[in-house]
């Protein structure tokens, strides 16, 4: 699992760790049922608190992107096929939102939007 923290940002180190292993899951990169680090090892590896590790894994338990079992360790939860969808159009949402808000202020008309999202879907 690769996981990379940076200090500089606003962001919590929680919040970081959390959103990385999310992503990691999302995509494919930790399959279902694979067991994560432990707590402490993670801890132990990305030089932080075990406290903060733990604030990560209890946020993604929450968000059912992981599940404990108690003395065996955290594993990547199965997810509902369909909850994956909508998650992965939420942030193609957001991430259009963002290109379109830059197009306006750059002065893009939605013709030209359109135009530029047909070249790079086609490829």
């Amino acid at each position: 699992m690769n996981i990379l923290l940076s200090n500089s940002s606003d962001e919590p180190i929680y919040q970081q760790i959390f959103k990385q292993i999310k992503e990691q899951i999302l995509k494919g990169e930790l399959a279902e049922g694979q067991s994560l680090p432990s707590i402490r090892s993670l801890a132990k590896e990305l030089k932080i608190s075990v406290i903060t590790t733990k604030r990560a894994y209890d946020e993604l338990e929450k968000d059912g992107y992981i599940v404990t079992v108690a003395g065996k360790g955290s594993y990547v939860a199965t997810i509902n096929k369909e909850m994956l969808r909508e998650t992965k159009m939420k942030m193609i949402e957001e991430k259009m939102t963002e290109a379109i808000d830059e197009a306006k202020l750059t002065g893009l008309t939605l013709e030209d939007l359109q135009e530029m999202l047909k070249l790079i879907y086609e490829g």
